[in-house]
Order: C-alpha cells, then structure tokens, then sequence
C-alpha cells in the first residue's frame, strides 16, 4: 500500500486545502439534510419520492445509488432491495450496480487525488487495519473478498482502494462482481416483500445472512483460491 502520495509540503497542503472545501460542503449538505430533509435516510420515503418521478425513476434511482456510496446516509443493499420492489429483480439488481460503481469510482478518485491523509481522517483506525491487512497478505484477491462483505461499507472500502496501486478499471470490475451476490439478494427480497411473499424473504435474507458469515470465515482460504 502507498503511504505517500505527494512529493512536496505545498503539494500536500494544497489537497488538504481542496479536501477541507470539499469536507465542509458535504457537512454543510448533511447539516441541511438532518435538519430540513430526514426523510433522505427513509428507504420508504425514497421509494415512494422514486416512484413520483415516472419515466426518470431508473436514472433517479441509479443517482441516489451512487450518492450512498460517496454519502452514505442509506446502505447500499436497502436501496437495492427498494431497487427490487420498483423494477423487480434482475432490473432493480441491474440499476443499483451501475449507480454502485459509478458511486465508487467517483470515491475512489478523490481518495487518490487527496491521498492517504485524507483519508485517515474519514475511515476508522480499525477499518483501515482491517483493509491494510488483508491486501497486504493477499492484494487484489483479498480486496475481492473485502467487496464480498456487505458489512464494509462501500465508501470506506472504495476510499481505501484509492491509496493502492490498484487501477480503476480493476475497482469497477471487483466492485461489479463482488457486490452482485448481495445486491441480487436484496433486489429479490425486495421484490418478494412487494408481493407479499414474506417466507421467500425471509429465506433470501438468511442466506445472505449466512453466505456472509461464510465469506468472513473462510476468507483467508478465499482469497488464496481467488489469488
């Protein structure tokens, strides 16, 4: 993992300079949201202010998708879940993963362009153990595993990725293919919920529940099998 992004002190002060404009507009959104518009962290409210949109509904839900990754003020698979109920399962898996790694490279790149610093002061000292551990035991298959787990959030692990050497063509297809398993679970579920199908929901989630469960396990294992 690269520690040093930029060669210079002015370098480095300048991106934190940028970072800190960057960092009090996003507070200042979050600070407007919490106070005039909470209904932003409500999948309900989400689904049906989606569904008022009509014909736009798809383009509206993938940008709300990527917000999450860079925001994160929804997880990911409740969204997709909503993505399921609103356009069924494979449209509502299809429209959540491009807004996922659109969200994700556009995280990816301000973390390689503010460097490690940055962001230090974003992700928990435990986060970026945990990630710093795995890659450097395993690289780009340990990585793989990390998208795997939907318990580590997306921002967090595609901020982190952005200090790597990793390109980001390689992120948007370990994005694409690591989230899908829990995406389409959740898109499916979603879509059983909206039909009353209540034991196939509950079935889905137990599956995701213990697939991950799994993957955490065995991850070691994985990653030496993926690598």
């Amino acid at each position: 993992m690269t520690g040093r992004l930029f060669d210079s002190t002015d370098a480095r002060n300048a991106a934190l300079v940028r970072l800190g404009v960057v960092a009090v507009a996003f507070a200042a959104v979050a600070v407007v949201v919490a106070a005039f518009a909470p209904r932003l962290a409500d999948p309900a409210w989400v689904r049906s202010a989606v569904e008022s949109t009509g014909a736009f509904a798809p383009l509206v839900f993938v940008g709300i998708q990527a917000l999450q990754v860079i925001l994160a003020p929804i997880p990911g698979q409740a969204l997709a879940a909503v993505g399921g109920y609103l356009f069924g399962t494979v449209a509502g898996t299809a429209y959540s993963m491009v807004g996922v790694v659109a969200g994700s490279a556009i995280v990816f790149l301000l973390a390689r362009r503010f460097g490690r610093p940055a962001v230090e002061r974003l992700v928990a000292d435990d986060a970026l153990a945990r990630f710093d551990g795995v890659a450097d035991r395993r690289g780009v298959a340990g990585l793989f595993v990390l998208f795997l787990l939907p318990a580590f959030p997306d921002d967090a692990l595609c901020a982190l990725a952005g200090l790597s050497p990793l390109r980001l063509r390689t992120l948007v297809v370990l994005v694409a293919v690591g989230r899908l398993p829990t995406f389409a679970l959740a898109a499916a579920a979603g879509r059983n919920a909206g039909a009353a199908n209540y034991g196939t929901v509950a079935l889905l989630v137990g599956v995701g529940v213990v697939a991950s469960v799994v993957v955490y396990r065995y991850r070691d294992e994985l990653a030496a099998r993926v690598g």
